[in-house]
């Protein structure tokens, strides 16, 4: 459990700078350039990643479950995830409604997939894990939608042809990860990925 603590420490501290010093982000930007800012808060942040892959493996097999989830939570759950898949698309796919109405996909898909992954998973790493997440992005996105009205920045706006965009690359990146990868790369299938 100490690894994943550190991992997640490691990765969601660095990308909490924004959200509790951007005042002393930029002076460091400024100091030291933007590349090399870039450069150190990559390091950091896969540095962190492998820890919490790492910390988080090891606590599937060694941390007590809290308590036992239904397993008709894993219907909502996986529909969470696809909302959450749209969302991460969204923040790639230019002019669409879906970011307009939103403002921060990325880390409103963070916010849902935590949740989700709460919904259904009940051992103690699992709540360290999500539940870190989930605290990080509820921070992160009302950081982020402070600093946009701070600003005056506002989305631009959509379109209908990009957001359905949007909707066909997301529910079909679900499909794949839920039908394929999640089984092979956590061993877990997701309920309803296989509409067949």
């Amino acid at each position: 459990m100490a690894i994943l603590i550190a991992g997640l420490l490691l990765f969601l501290g660095v990308h909490s700078v924004r959200i509790f010093a951007d005042g002393w982000r930029d002076a460091q930007i400024a100091r030291v350039g933007l590349n090399s800012w870039k450069g150190l808060y990559s390091l950091l942040s896969v540095a962190g990643f492998a820890l919490i892959v790492w910390g988080y493996g090891m606590s599937r097999t060694a941390s007590a479950e809290l308590w036992s989830p239904p397993t008709w939570l894993r219907y909502p759950a996986s529909l969470l995830l696809l909302l959450a898949f749209i969302l991460l698309v969204a923040v790639y796919i230019p002019r669409n409604r879906i970011k307009t109405v939103v403002g921060h996909p990325m880390i409103a898909g963070v916010k849902v997939w935590a949740f989700a992954h709460l919904l259904t998973n009940a051992r103690l790493g699992d709540v360290v894990l999500f539940g870190a997440f989930l605290a990080w992005a509820v921070l992160g996105f009302r950081a982020a939608r402070r600093r946009d009205r701070a600003s005056g920045t506002s989305a631009e706006a959509g379109t209908w042809a990009n957001t359905a965009i949007v909707l066909v690359i997301g529910v079909a990146a679900w499909m794949v990860f839920a039908r394929y990868l999640h089984p092979w790369l956590i061993g877990v299938a997701v309920v309803g990925a296989d509409p067949f």
